[in-house]
């Protein structure tokens, strides 16, 4: 009796290869079943059965006797499909019981490739995948699958010794190749299934943007964006299907986009140019008043820079912004680093439109913002690493909800105007520490022939850092 594991063995390490090696040689879209004889047709077909059933026997032993194993494979396909893969990707495919993918990604599969086909569900889920746990299951993805694809997604949730991810050249790095384009330069952007106001914040002259598109509309709703910001002399590049047989460039300027039909699987490249109406933004903080719709609710320009230098954002970090008024505080901090967030509170309905406008034009969609009033809607929120106090600081309850909230090591500002609220940051003071500042400014204004200081409110300013063993 032959031993199984001597049989999976020489399945593995020499019938496995020498079909592989075989199905590569042959063209495009071929298989096993493109051989002329009926006999060798016949073979052929044993051979793939037993080599995909000794595989997978393997696998599944394999989890059973040592568990947590990569039962996950994460490939990166591109245009030129099945063809363009490696061995590793190859033998994977082949070895699977299920494959996942979007349906244009399991049509460049070949007939070889035995496992069940999912397309992903919709709405998107990834449930199915991990209902397989422990079974030898691949899923496709557009490229690198780590980069805007669904390998990140499943990082997530999936534990980095339980998968392996067997990556091809994303997008990027064949548009910048196409292009000409030092790719380490470049800022690489998705809009797939996100607002493409996300733009604004990287729109400067010089800049150059490589950006995922959401479907075929996307490159002339850009064309739109940058026109509307002053960037309509910036050349943009669409390229479609990039890296198959059916790749295509098509190439103008935003002012000249005609909006012609593009494929919905497209990358568009955009050299920036702005013309003379555009408004250069600093990711400094301290915007100018001007770049912010308000109703005069507004941390002026000079308070907001030291607010935020107080406030410190570092990458990845979560501001509360209680009392945001027209949002400049948060808006500035998501600005300063990309994976910055912030959770807006505003209980004014007029101030919740202008923060909905003031966030998309200033490139940060993905600000949250939370209707009520502090501090009852502050319940459920995620835990802060900062916490900005520009509004209803007097209410009872809000200074007190967010110290308690507020991560250990996290950073609290306060600023007030008023007697009370100044003298209830002084009270606190006494009792949890921190530090005060009075911040005055004047203004030089015209006062006859001649000029003279207007002095501001000013305004106190409170900052303080939660012990790390609070």
């Amino acid at each position: 009796m032959v031993d199984p594991e001597q049989a999976m063995s020489y399945c593995r390490w020499r019938i496995m290869p020498a079909l592989d090696s075989r199905m590569k040689s042959l063209p495009d879209g071929m298989n096993a079943q493109g051989i002329c004889s009926p006999r060798l047709r016949y073979h052929a077909a044993c051979i793939r059965a037993v080599v995909q059933t000794c595989w997978r026997m393997e696998h599944l032993a394999l989890y059973k006797r040592i568990g947590m194993s990569p039962w996950l494979t994460i490939v990166g396909i591109g245009e030129d499909g099945f063809s363009g893969l490696g061995k590793n990707a190859r033998r994977t495919l082949l070895g699977a019981t299920t494959v996942f993918g979007a349906q244009r990604q399991l049509n460049l599969l070949p007939a070889c490739i035995r496992a069940e086909r999912q397309a992903w569900p919709s709405p998107f889920s990834l449930a199915p995948v991990l209902a397989l746990r422990g079974q030898p299951v691949c899923v496709l993805a557009s490229g690198d699958p780590m980069l805007f694809g669904v390998g990140a997604s499943l990082a997530r949730v999936i534990a980095s010794d339980e998968m392996q991810v067997l990556s091809s050249p994303s997008s990027f790095s064949l548009a910048a190749a196409r292009l000409g384009w030092p790719l380490q330069d470049v800022v690489t952007l998705s809009v797939v299934a996100r607002p493409v106001a996300a733009l604004n914040a990287h729109l400067h002259s010089g800049v150059r943007l490589l950006v995922l598109s959401n479907d075929g509309k996307s490159p002339a709703a850009i064309a739109a964006l940058l026109r509307e910001r002053g960037f309509g002399p910036s050349r943009l590049h669409v390229l479609e299907h990039v890296g198959g047989p059916a790749e295509r460039q098509v190439e103008a300027t935003a002012n000249d986009w005609s909006d012609p039909p593009i494929a919905a699987l497209n990358l568009i490249a955009i050299d920036c140019l702005a013309d003379d109406t555009a408004q250069p933004l600093s990711r400094t903080g301290g915007l100018p008043d001007s770049a912010f719709a308000h109703d005069g609710q507004l941390t002026k320009r000079d308070v907001r820079a030291i607010t935020l230098a107080r406030l410190a954002p570092l990458p990845g970090q979560l501001l509360w912004d209680v009392g945001a008024g027209s949002g400049s505080i948060g808006i500035e901090w998501m600005r300063t680093w990309p994976s910055c967030r912030t959770l807006a509170i505003e209980a004014d309905a007029g101030r919740q439109q202008l923060i909905e406008h003031n966030r998309d034009a200033l490139g940060v969609p993905g600000l949250q913002l939370i209707r009520g009033k502090a501090p009852q809607a502050l319940a459920g929120l995620e835990r802060p690493d900062a916490v900005f106090i520009g509004g209803g600081v007097t209410r009872e309850g809000v200074l007190d909800t967010c110290w308690q909230q507020l991560k250990p090591g996290g950073r609290l500002v306060a600023n007030a105007v008023t007697l009370q609220s100044e003298m209830l940051l002084m009270s606190w003071r006494e009792r949890h520490g921190g530090e005060l500042t009075r911040v005055h400014i004047a203004q030089a204004q015209p006062l006859g022939e001649f000029d003279t200081w207007r002095q501001a409110l000013p305004i106190t300013l409170l900052d303080m850092t939660k012990p790390l063993d609070a």
